[in-house]
């Protein structure tokens, strides 16, 4: 059995030569199709993978609380967020205190988005974005420290000039190896002790996290003023399963503390870190049955040439299968004989479809910043496809060659 499976690849192998421009051009349509299929669904799986490290870095057991609703625009499908009354100080305060449940709870606000950082005589651009939270703010957001520590409790309250500076900020005013943990840096002209730099993110969704300093909150509230300022509040639920319940908690507390009434709707939003995400994932969906519609499109097209290049094969080997058969060979060798070909001819065509659809969808993953992927699954449906379409397109003259008549083959021509 295995010596004729070798023999039969081997007569694979040299038809696909015999007639290399016609094999070719069959492998190429496969290919093609393979590589529309396996690319365009890596790109999404690479896109999806830089969409979750983005929306969801605070993590899953993450909850939000701020004053207006999220907005995303896709396409025509176009929803005005809204927008409700500003939450104080004390209130984000008072929801701290009088939350009880098994979470962290921390206060934050943006206290500028064009920031310029200096020290000595070297500055950044005016890029730098200024986060002000309390004690809790970096655990429940997802930043990690490099190098140096986070600020304390006793930091924040007592509002001292300290900051955290992200990777991009080190890079522009610490040049060579110069440590910045203890350095005086400006910005918006107070001064600030460094005490710790944050582990590089990259880049994000319209802006440079590594571009960020963090800062307490009561020394932001001294150093950035703001007018009618709204705070936002992130609660990490301790375990996952509890969310839910951290989620209930929450909506009952502050609704106490915005006085919102029993048949009132709330005046504030919560939401889940990975909602974002989510929400891009199903409008991701899409894109993912357009490049199965292309696939399955261009796969049908590489069926009906790979049946036809076998048609024609059958037809000028006509003579090839008289002698075999007179020789000994049966139906059914004959027919496996083409079968093998036109899996041959199909594999060929995937294997080249697939690496092509795996150079492409990573070098999507590249330009988004995302992670080098190799796509099992799609591996597995591209050869797996490719199998079929072998099978459905080499059949028909599989078996028309073995129904052939030995004794009017070898009269052909």
């Amino acid at each position: 059995m295995n010596q004729l499976i070798r023999e039969n690849i081997r007569i694979s192998i040299s038809a696909v030569r015999s007639h290399f421009v016609r094999s070719m051009l069959t492998i190429l349509i496969i290919a093609f199709g393979i590589m529309a299929l396996v690319g365009i669904l890596t790109s999404i799986d690479a896109i999806k993978y830089f969409f979750n490290e983005n929306f969801t870095a605070m993590g899953a057991n993450t909850l939000t609380i701020r004053n207006r609703s999220i907005q995303i625009n896709m396409g025509g499908d176009r929803k005005r967020p809204r927008y409700y009354p500003v939450i104080t100080i004390q209130q984000a305060n008072a929801f701290k205190d009088a939350y009880d449940f098994p979470a962290k709870v921390a206060i934050y606000y943006f206290a500028s988005g064009a920031s310029t950082a200096k020290y000595g005589s070297i500055k950044t651009n005016p890029n730098i974005r200024i986060t002000a939270g309390d004690e809790n703010y970096m655990t429940t957001s997802g930043d990690e420290v490099e190098k140096g520590r986070a600020f304390s409790a006793n930091e924040n309250f007592y509002g001292t000039a300290v900051v955290v500076i992200g990777g991009g900020v080190k890079d522009n005013l610490f040049k060579g190896k110069e440590d910045p943990i203890g350095k005086i840096i400006q910005l918006g002209g107070a001064q600030f002790r460094v005490i710790g730099v944050l582990k590089s993110r990259g880049s994000g969704i319209g802006f440079n996290s590594d571009n960020s300093c963090i800062i307490p909150l009561n020394t932001a509230r001294q150093y950035f003023p703001r007018a009618n300022v709204s705070y936002t509040i992130n609660i990490m639920a301790l375990a996952n399963q509890n969310l839910e319940g951290a989620e209930g908690e929450a909506m009952s507390k502050f609704r106490i503390i915005r006085k919102n009434r029993p048949y009132q709707d709330p005046d504030f939003e919560i939401s889940k870190s990975d909602v974002i995400a989510k929400m891009l994932f199903d409008q991701l969906k899409y894109l993912s049955l357009a490049a199965k519609i292309i696939g399955g499109i261009t796969l049908f097209g590489a069926a009906i040439g790979l049946m036809n290049i076998m048609l024609v094969s059958v037809t000028e080997r006509t003579r090839e299968i008289g002698i075999r058969k007179a020789i000994g060979a049966n139906k059914k060798t004959i027919r496996n004989q083409f079968l093998v070909e036109a899996i041959f001819i199909a594999q060929l065509g995937g294997v080249l479809g697939v690496f092509l659809g795996i150079l492409i969808g990573n070098l999507v993953s590249y330009l988004v910043g995302s992670s080098f992927i190799i796509p099992w699954v799609w591996m597995i449906l591209g050869f797996s496809l490719c199998f079929i379409v072998a099978l459905v397109s080499g059949i028909i003259p599989a078996l028309k060659a073995s129904n052939l008549d030995p004794i009017e083959s070898l009269r052909y021509e």
